[in-house]
């Protein structure tokens, strides 16, 4: 029995020890997790290499940015007015032509010969008239004598009246003549670019036939077309009731500064199927940089938004507590904020709250952040500079 009371005291000493062990573990670790702080193992952190950019303050525009098409500012289908073979083409293909400048000539002799035909007809007409008229005058007083009777003077003032018609309507023939010899010269109506020629010499034509003999496209001017959502379009119809809106237009794969146009079109309806309205703007065109048939980007530039607040957009991410920046503090740790976007300029976001002016955040190296963390700047970015065509909201 005695053996057996010291055998049982030994393990209940033994039991109070390893249970006395594990207590002063645990309230090791315990503290060991309060002084990492709110960040949890934040503290224990290597510092994280970080690129960083300045928070700008500065006017920035309201801009609306679309895909818009280039189109010819007039087109013109040439065609024939009247039957014929074309006898000459005057002008190259993609050649810049003048309005009334000859492009075609039609063979001229089939209408010269009813030209003259037409005055030869006129010519006889007015002669037989000129007799009609002696001849009405002379039986006009032998009626006053009381020669003839009045209805033999009637018969004679009534042919005189009809060869006067006669020569009337001959004088209309000689004139459609006239149009219709004309109508062989084929001029350009417009200022444009040649297309290419559909009908060569030697053809033959019929008036308004198809195809036609080429086209014309006025290229300077010039109209970009562009659609936008019908939500913006009451900010546009506001701000291009009260000044001329600018347009800036980019063709598409070109890196280069944009050409500068005015809005002068907006549709007098909203597309119900795609839920856009159209718009058209018109640029000069004169170093023809903007082609009929291509694609252009297009900035629609409304008003300009006063003292923006601006961070760059790649340091700008998404939480559960909505979107957010990590601010480089004095102290060289990451502060979480919480930012509030309104809308994009270029590649900056407009931020209303959350940052202030001057404060640094970090755009580069944020898969290596936390909350509170410790960070080392290698590299500061230069704020980018304003374009006045650049992506709108």
């Amino acid at each position: 029995m005695a053996h057996n009371f010291v055998y049982q005291t030994k393990t209940i000493f033994q039991l109070t020890a390893v249970v006395a062990a594990l207590a002063v573990l645990a309230a090791c670790g315990k503290k060991d997790v309060q002084a990492a702080g709110p960040g949890g193992q934040a503290a224990n952190r290597p510092a994280a290499p970080v690129v960083v950019a300045t928070v700008e303050q500065r006017d920035v525009p309201v801009q609306v940015r679309a895909i818009g098409n280039v189109e010819a500012y007039r087109t013109v289908q040439v065609r024939s007015m009247v039957n014929g073979q074309i006898d000459k083409v005057l002008f190259k293909e993609g050649q810049d032509v003048r309005e009334g400048q000859l492009l075609f000539q039609l063979d001229k002799r089939p209408f010269e010969a009813d030209l003259e035909k037409a005055i030869g007809t006129m010519r006889h007409d007015e002669a037989t008239a000129a007799q009609s008229e002696l001849q009405a005058k002379r039986y006009t007083e032998l009626e006053q004598q009381g020669v003839i009777s009045k209805e033999q003077a009637d018969q004679f003032r009534a042919q005189a009246k009809a060869d006067a018609s006669a020569v009337y309507a001959d004088k209309a023939a000689v004139d459609a003549a006239r149009v219709q010899l004309a109508y062989t010269d084929i001029a350009a109506p417009i200022d444009a670019r040649t297309g290419a020629v559909m009908i060569h010499k030697g053809n033959l034509v019929k008036a308004n036939d198809t195809p036609y003999l080429v086209q014309l496209n006025q290229v300077a001017p010039i109209y970009v077309t562009f659609s936008i959502p019908e939500t913006d379009l009451a900010e546009v119809r506001q701000f291009a009731a009260s000044r001329q809106l600018r347009v800036f237009a980019t063709p598409k794969g070109q890196n280069t500064t944009p050409v500068e146009g005015d809005l002068t079109f907006i549709d007098n309806g909203v597309d119900m199927t795609t839920g856009t309205v159209k718009l058209k703007a018109t640029f000069t065109n004169k170093d023809r940089r903007l082609w009929p048939g291509e694609f252009a980007d297009v900035v629609l530039n409304l008003s300009t938004r006063k003292n923006a607040i601006l961070v760059p957009t790649k340091a700008v991410q998404s939480g559960q507590q909505g979107d957010y920046v990590y601010v480089v503090t004095p102290q060289n740790t990451a502060e979480s904020r919480n930012v509030q976007p309104a809308g994009t300029y270029q590649n900056m976001t407009i931020v209303t709250a959350g940052v202030q002016p001057g404060e640094k955040v970090i755009t580069e190296g944020l898969i290596r952040v936390a909350p509170n963390s410790k960070v080392v700047v290698e590299n500061s970015q230069e704020p980018p500079k304003a374009n006045p065509s650049g992506s709108g909201q």
